[in-house]
């Protein structure tokens, strides 16, 4: 190993350590009863999609597929039809389902289907798999009974590809969904749209936990990039005896440490959702080194006691919340401050 090689490692492994010792102040939530969680302040409207049902006694399963129904029909950056496109100019979206019992679905590079999570709980109930991309996810699809909607960019989403069609340069900024505004959206936000996921957790009146994610993708990314909204657990995980947890942010680094998995896992070991998630956030940090700077990571995590939790690189990720008693955007506790 040369010696410009061995410093810079040297610097990077330094980094990590220093941010390893760095603690964070417990900011956990507990609830009784039916509880739902969802992330961003689009999850505000997501939250009452899902709570028509779960304030009736219905199953959660049920409300966090409707609840982020709610968001796949509307226009924004980074869920459903009228998303960013990829860099060919085509809207792809990905989507995955899961109940306490571990049945599961995914969908991905989905193309003209209005709601990928429908067809991603159709493949778990109706097949014998877990996860469908591409051309066979829409083929099912439409043998489900799920109309082909027009392949052409909503107005907002066409000016956005216009615009990075001029440089065709991918040069994300952290936090850039969150557009310039909302409570805690950090005064330097351009504007841009970017890219962002919807991941929703929820246990209901019998204490049954599930989860939903779904995304149209990193805006004009590569043909066929996948990240990790459809992959069980990456972007979703659930575990009736422990708890549920759901990520957003960049995926490829949520793939790298099976992202949601991992900390369905520290909740088992006996961590709340809140340090659970910042177990994992440690351990990106730690991987990625100086890097680090540049990206947003963020989990989002609820256990079977209604405990409630989440964690992000970067301050400036903010999570829905909503009960019997409560409505509310919560600012998640952030690694850098």
């Amino acid at each position: 190993m040369n010696r410009k090689r061995f410093l810079k490692l040297g610097a990077a492994s330094g980094f990590a350590s220093m941010l390893s010792h760095k603690a964070l102040a417990q900011n956990v939530t507990k609830v009784t009863g039916p509880v739902v969680v969802s992330t961003w302040d689009a999850g505000l409207r997501a939250n009452k999609g899902a709570w028509e049902i779960l304030s009736k006694g219905g199953k959660s399963l049920d409300a966090v597929e409707k609840g982020v129904m709610v968001t796949e029909d509307e226009i924004n950056c980074c869920v459903g039809l009228g998303a960013n496109p990829d860099r060919d100019g085509i809207v792809t979206l990905d989507a995955s389902i899961m109940d306490h019992r571990f049945h599961c679905g995914a969908v991905a590079a989905l193309e003209r289907i209005k709601h990928p999570i429908a067809v991603a709980r159709r493949v778990m109930e109706k097949t014998p798999h877990v996860f469908l991309v591409g051309q066979g996810a829409q083929q099912f699809a439409v043998a489900e009974g799920f109309p082909l909607e027009k392949q052409e960019l909503s107005s907002d989403a066409k000016k956005a590809y216009d615009d990075w069609l001029k440089n065709s340069k991918y040069d994300p900024a952290i936090n850039r969904e969150l557009k310039g505004h909302g409570p805690f959206a950090p005064s330097q936000i351009n504007g841009d749209w970017n890219h962002d996921t919807i991941g929703m957790v929820a246990i209901d009146a019998a204490g049954h936990l599930a989860g939903s994610c779904t995304t149209s993708g990193m805006g004009f990314k590569m043909r066929g990039r996948l990240g990790d909204s459809p992959i069980i657990g990456a972007g979703l995980y659930v575990d009736g005896e422990v708890g549920a947890c759901t990520a957003t942010g960049q995926g490829e680094d949520v793939i790298r440490v099976a992202g949601s998995h991992s900390v369905v896992e520290y909740m088992r070991m006996g961590y709340g959702p809140e340090m659970a998630c910042q177990k994992v956030i440690e351990r990106i940090v730690k991987i990625k080194g100086e890097e680090v700077k540049k990206i947003q990571v963020a989990f989002l995590a609820i256990n079977k006691n209604g405990v409630v939790g989440s964690c992000c690189i970067h301050k400036g990720f903010s999570y829905a919340l909503k009960t019997n008693t409560t409505e509310r955007l919560v600012e998640a506790k952030s690694w850098f401050q």
